[in-house]
C-alpha cells in the first residue's frame, strides 16, 4: 500500500479560490481510479492549508495516479501552490 499525507499550503485567497473550484472534479477523477483507496483534501483552520491524505493500492495504482495528474487542469491551476508531503510504501 502506498500513503500520501501532507498539506496543500496556499499563499493567499486566490490560491485557496483555485483549490476550492478545481477540487471537486480532481476528487471524483481520483476517486474513480483503479487502485484509489482513499482520496481525501479537506481545509484544516487555516483557510489557507487544505490536509491531504490519499492511499492506493500499489506503486503502479500511485503512479498511474501521479501521471494522470501531471496532465489535468488540476494539476495546470494548482501546481504552483506549495505542496509538503510525505509517502510511504515505495
Amino acid at each position: 500500500m502506498i500513503t500520501l499525507t501532507g498539506l496543500l499550503i496556499c499563499a493567499n485567497a486566490e490560491e485557496a479560490a483555485l483549490v476550492r473550484d478545481h477540487l471537486p472534479e480532481h476528487r471524483r477523477l481520483t476517486q474513480d481510479e483503479i487502485g484509489c483507496l482513499a482520496f481525501s483534501v479537506q481545509p484544516t483552520e487555516d483557510p489557507l492549508i487544505w490536509q491531504v491524505d490519499e492511499v492506493f493500492t500499489d506503486k503502479a495504482a500511485f503512479a498511474a495516479h501521479q501521471a494522470r495528474t501531471r496532465g489535468s487542469d488540476w494539476f495546470k491551476a494548482t501546481g504552483h501552490i506549495r505542496r509538503d508531503y510525505q509517502i510511504t510504501g515505495l
